[in-house]
This record gives C-alpha cells, structure tokens and sequence, in this order.
C-alpha cells in the first residue's frame, strides 16, 4: 500500500503528539515503591474529597452566572444589555491563580478591606468573624468568577440560534419570559451548556495555581508534591493517570448524556422575535446581576492590579521584567506559529485524504487539550529524561563525552507540551475556516497542474486570514497564561511571566507581582475581543438568514 507523503506526516505527527498521554497511561503499571501506602494512608482521600468538591462547586457557580446572563443578554431587552453582551466575557482575560492572588491580598487580614474595618470599629484580631478566602470555598468562588463565561458563551450562542418560532409559541400560550426558559430556552440549550460545563470541569481539574496558594489539597498539587517532594517519578505520573482517568469520566459522560437526544429544530419558520421588554424591579436586577458578574470578575481584580502595579512600577519593572517580558513574547509567539504550522498540515492532510484512519489521527492529535498541564508535563518529561540519558550514556560510552540535558532541559520540552496541550486551539480555528473554501477551488486548481503544497500555499492559506489569525492569538495567550507545565518544564535561570507572579505571590509579594499579572490580563483580553466578533457575526449572518423571503 502507498502512503502520501501528507499522510505520513499526519500519521507521525499526531502519534508524536499522542506521547505524553501513552506515557502516563503506560506508567500505571511501574511499581512506585511503598509510597502508594503512604499516600492511601495520609492524603489520598484529601485529594479525592477536594478535587470533588472544587467540581461541584465551581459547576453549580458557573452553571447559574453562566446560563442566567445568556439568557439575559440574549433574551430579554434592558438599560445597558449591548455592553454587558461583550464585558461579560471579559473574566475569561485573567487566569484563576490571578483573580485568586488579587482578592487574597484585598481581602486577607493585613489587606486593605479589613484594615479599614478595624480602623473605623476599633476591633482588634479575634474581635470579628471574616470568610477564609484561602479555603476549598473560596478557591471555588475564584474559580467560578473566571470560568463562567465558558457556559454563558456557549449558551448564548445556543439561545441565539434557536428556533424562534418555537419560543413565540410559548409566548402565544401566555408564558412569561422565565417560565418560557425553563420549559423550552434550557432544554434545548443542554448539550450547549454541557459542553460550556464540561470545559469548566476541566479547567477546575487543570488548575495549580489557585488551590497550591490557597492550601487546597488535589490531584494537581499532590502530582507536584509527589514529583518534587517524594521525588517519585511513577507514582507522580500514577496520580496524573488518576486525574486523567477523571477527565476521561467527564468527556464520556457529556457524551452518553445525549446519546439518543434531539435538540434540533424541526420547524421551517425562522424570523425574527423581540426580545422580552424588562419592566420595574426586573429590568435593575437584570443590571443588577450582569453589573455584579463584571464587577467582581473583571473590574475589583484588575482595578486592584492597577493601583499595585502604579505603586510598585519603579521597583518592578526593570531589566530582569523586560527579560521576562521578552521570554514569555518570545515561547508563546514560538508555540502559536509551530501550532499553527501543524495545524495546517494535519488539517489540509484529513482535507485530502479524508479516510476513517485519518480523521481519528487528527482527533487524537487534539486530545491533550483536555488533560491538565500537569499532566502533559509529566508525559513529556518521562519520556524526555529517557532520551537524554539514553544518548548521554552512549556518548560516554563512546566518547567520553557527557551530553547533559538536550531535550529534557531545554524550551524543546516546553514546546513539546504546548504542542500537546493547545493545539486543537489553533487545529479547530483552521479546520473552521478551511471547512468554508469549497472543493471545485481545489479541484480546479489540479485541473491546472497546481501540486498540493502549492493549493495549500496560494489558495487556502491566504483566504485563511482571519483563521489564521484566530488561531495564533489564541494558542499565544494560552501558552502565556499556561503555569503547571512551564513550572515544570522550563530550563534552569529561565522564567516567564505566569512563573514570575506565581513565584513572587507564594512568597506574598502580591503587589511585586502585580506588574506581571496585569501584562498577563491586558493580553488576555484579545482573544475574548475574537470571541465576541465571532458570535457577533454568527448573529448578524443568523438574522439575515431569518428576515430573508428566500
């Protein structure tokens, strides 16, 4: 049998990529010694009972702020609504260990809201009750303020795109705006929202940052406690397997959930529907709700960051944060433009030969997007060490010459993992937008003796633009905002920003911090501008569609 060459390369790029989840998986079976009897023994059931609870909390949190405001916005007409649209999506530009570093500092007894509540009563230490915001509680709270928009973003494209004629029923019935929702809008809406949940879900599991900071005990902290602290590798990537294993549950359960469902709309009529009018105490709590989402998910946080990054700017930023600048620019420019080159590749790959076994490389090629980065950074790390000091071996052997730490040690294990780990962000804005450029092109283009490369080159590449552009700025802030596998992964001497203020915050530097944090979140905020286009543009094209008499 022959293979082509764009076969072979979406063959050995997706079983490249595949590694660091083969590796965890295959170290199940290695004997780790007698510290499994001292985790079952000890803290085993903290990391269960805690990486559970963080679920459910952060998935009820997300699940009403979320579903609530896309209703709201999409739904129902008040002051403001068009602003809240966008700004709601606004959390999604600061990472959790962030929006956790900052209201720690606002709210912990030395921080400035305390601080004036003794001042102006006159208590002392003990002579009042405040929440813990460093508890399994708060870190839920934190969590859910920054992870909520995945829900409300896909439910309001979902609410957007049902049929609205099956709403005007409702209405035609006498149903009110809320009763309408509970009874046609959510239910048809399901496999949105638990998709939108399902990504929070695995965001909760994936975070390091907040519950490390915050002292919460799960499976993330205990990988790294476990690689460093024990210094067990086997049973580090055991517990990676475990964390896995739950991210695995939650991807067949979102899809055994609706198996034999039905959500699409059977009816032809599609025009457009006023939004419910909101009148009196309704319409402020409308603004109420939306206002209070922004205000603590996105303005208390980076206001906070501002006024710390002004008071502290002149001990901060100096050349040492302009190298770390410079560092981060440079990894994340590096991995968005290598994931952008083997999405390409795999994407035009499947387009050429869309047989059964290349869809299911591509697939496999993306799948690390829903394993943590811990665990991404154990199965790269495993692997990677073996090479190092298989090839250091030998050249001892042969040449008295150590090696050291080619890959292991270096930003190739970086890029590994980012690979690994984002590129179906990038893999699902090309194959969006290459999916738009009908096939008679390419077929055209042969009937002109135009080779495959050169189709890829001069046709889809340049109408690929925007997707193009969609998918660098996205793997490019995520890769900014990655901290577990860069914390493991990074050469000696060699920090980035998301490092700095996780290093600079643990030893309670929060207002040093701030500086770096702030960059973070100001370019965070591009990704969540593409977002907002895009369902802005959805609806746009939706409604056209609707009001057509064609």
């Amino acid at each position: 049998m022959k293979f082509s060459l764009w076969e072979i390369a979406v063959t050995a790029i997706a079983l490249v990529l595949a590694i660091p989840v083969f590796v965890i998986l295959a170290n199940v079976f290695v004997p780790a010694g007698d510290v499994w009897q001292h985790l079952y023994s000890t803290v085993l059931s903290d990391y269960i009972s805690n990486s559970l609870l963080l679920m459910l909390g952060v998935t009820i949190g997300s699940f009403l702020l979320g579903v609530t405001a896309a209703w709201l916005v999409s739904m129902t007409e008040f002051p403001g609504r068009k602003h809240f649209e966008w700004a709601l999506l606004l959390p999604m530009a600061i990472p959790a260990y962030i929006i956790a570093y900052t209201y720690t500092g606002m709210l912990d007894f030395a921080g400035p809201l305390q601080t004036s509540l003794r001042e102006i009563s006159g208590w002392g230490y003990g002579d009042y009750w405040f929440p813990e915001v460093r508890s399994l509680s708060g870190a839920a709270i934190m969590m859910t303020l920054v992870f909520y928009p995945y829900v409300y973003l896909l439910a309001r494209a979902a609410f957007l795109s049902q049929s609205l004629c099956v709403l005007e029923v409702s209405r035609s019935l006498g149903n009110g705006p809320w009763r309408t929702f509970f009874t046609v809008a959510l239910p048809l809406a399901r496999p949105a929202i638990i998709a939108g949940l399902s990504l929070v879900l695995m965001e909760t599991l994936a975070d390091y940052g907040t519950v490390q900071y915050f002292g919460v005990s799960t499976f993330t902290t205990g990988i790294f406690r476990t690689w460093y602290g024990l210094d067990n590798a086997p049973a580090a990537a055991q517990l990676a397997a475990i964390l896995l294993l739950f991210v695995l549950v939650l991807l067949t359960l979102e899809r055994y959930s609706r198996r034999k469902a039905r959500y699409h709309n059977t009816s032809r009529s599609q025009h457009t529907l006023g939004r419910f009018r909101l009148k009196g105490w309704n319409k402020f709590a409308a603004i109420l709700i939306c206002f209070s989402m922004l205000l603590f998910g996105f303005l208390l946080p980076a206001a906070q960051l501002a006024v710390w990054a002004i008071d502290t700017a002149t001990d901060v930023i100096d050349e040492r944060f302009i190298s770390l600048v410079l560092h981060s620019l440079g990894l994340a420019a590096s991995a968005a433009i290598l994931a952008l080159i083997i999405s390409l590749t795999l994407a035009y790959g499947r387009r050429l030969n869309p047989t059964p076994l290349i869809k299911s490389l591509v697939r496999i090629s993306s799948m690390g997007y829903a394993v943590p980065g811990t665990v991404i950074a154990i199965g790269v790390i495993i692997p990677l060490g073996y090479l190092d000091n298989l090839i250091d071996s030998w050249m001892r052997t042969h040449f008295d010459y150590s090696t050291g730490l080619i890959f292991s040690g270096t930003i190739f294990a970086l890029l590994f993992a980012y690979m690994a780990r984002f590129l179906a962000v990038s893999l699902h804005a090309v194959e969006s937008g290459m999916e738009r450029i009908t096939p008679s092109m390419d077929e055209a283009a042969r009937s002109l003796g135009c080779r495959p490369a050169g189709i890829l080159r001069k046709i889809h590449i340049p109408m690929l633009k925007s997707s193009v552009l969609t998918a660098v700025l996205l793997v490019f802030v995520d890769v900014l905002k990655e901290l577990p596998a860069t914390l493991i992964l990074r050469p000696f001497n060699f920090n980035t920003l998301a490092v700095k203020v996780y290093e600079l915050a643990a030893d309670e530097r929060l207002a040093d911090s701030s500086s770096a944090a702030l960059a973070i979140v100001l370019v965070g905020i591009v990704p969540v501008i593409i977002l907002n286009r895009s369902i802005s543009g959805f609806t746009q094209r939706s409604r056209s569609r609707h009001e057509d008499p064609a």
